[in-house]
């Protein structure tokens, strides 16, 4: 079994995305199917970024009839994989794992859902796809696993950006995680069979907590706190919730008022006397 990788960085937002783009291809020996152009794949991957995704029919591991469009009202996370993929799909599923753990207990169990599909239409079945999500830790409430037919699975990875080419032995495809927002549309793109954790909540806390400046109710000022307050510690690669953030937010801004009061009422002594003379 052979295996090539090709890696590249680059800025997107606040965090520095830094993976693996080009997934294993599970050869054996053969010549490929044909090249992969990483720098195309991830051009094509980065234009997709603010194109909504449509109505698209699947079957999930159970055999229910599910929808992508069914998601929309709450972020949505989807990773395409191939079951028959030994190393970097389920590298992949279990660092969203990982980060879908630390994002439900910083942003709340039900604020997002994710979806795994299998792009391999002839091999994922819902069986493998069950079987797949057993082997790697899928148990999650809001975590599905998706089956379709080639026909839908190339129209969606058209829509979200996300290239895959068949080898001998499997597929090359791009490493890639999609977030789309609450409306189904490409938020951002997390690229690597492993990643941080902060790639994967940040968009996510953008999304669930809103970067709208919503001071007019009660929920809007609890979800502005909430966003600026719940920090990531690298030290101990977890997220918490810093009262003090906001504590110190305040405290500057009367700073700020009363600086603000001292400087107009000197201002307008000056002016009054200045008048009187």
């Amino acid at each position: 079994m052979r295996m090539r990788a090709a890696r590249a960085t680059f800025a997107a937002g606040a965090w520095l995305l830094a993976g693996t783009l080009l997934a294993a291809a599970h050869g054996d020996g053969e010549p490929r199917a044909a090249p992969f152009d990483e720098k195309q794949a991830l051009k094509i991957s980065q234009d997709a970024i603010g194109r909504t995704v449509g109505s698209h029919a699947f079957v999930d591991s159970a055999g229910n009839p599910v929808d992508i469009a069914d998601f929309k009202g709450k972020p949505l996370v989807i990773s395409l994989i191939y079951t028959s993929c030994d190393h970097v799909c389920p590298l992949i599923t279990e660092h969203v794992r990982r980060a879908a753990r630390m994002g439900q207990k910083a942003l709340g169990e039900e604020t997002f859902n994710i979806v795994t599909i299998g792009f391999d239409a002839k091999a994922d079945t819902p069986e493998r796809m069950r079987l797949y999500g057993k082997q790697h830790g899928v148990n999650l409430a809001n975590w599905r696993l998706l089956s379709g037919d080639a026909e839908t699975i190339h129209r969606l990875s058209d829509e979200l950006g996300f290239i895959y080419y068949p080898t001998p032995g499997g597929f090359d495809h791009l490493a890639q995680t999609t977030i789309l927002d609450a409306e189904g549309t490409v938020y951002r793109q997390i690229y690597g069979e492993s990643f941080a954790a902060p790639h994967f909540v940040e968009p996510l806390k953008d999304l669930v907590f809103g970067r709208v400046r919503d001071f007019t109710t009660i929920t809007g000022i609890a979800n502005r706190i909430r966003l600026f307050c719940t920090l990531y510690d690298p030290r101990d690669d977890r997220y918490y919730f810093d009262y003090s953030v906001f504590i110190g937010m305040i405290i500057g801004a009367l700073s700020l008022g009363g600086v603000g009061v001292i400087v107009t009422r000197n201002v307008w002594r000056l002016w009054r006397q200045g008048g009187a003379t």
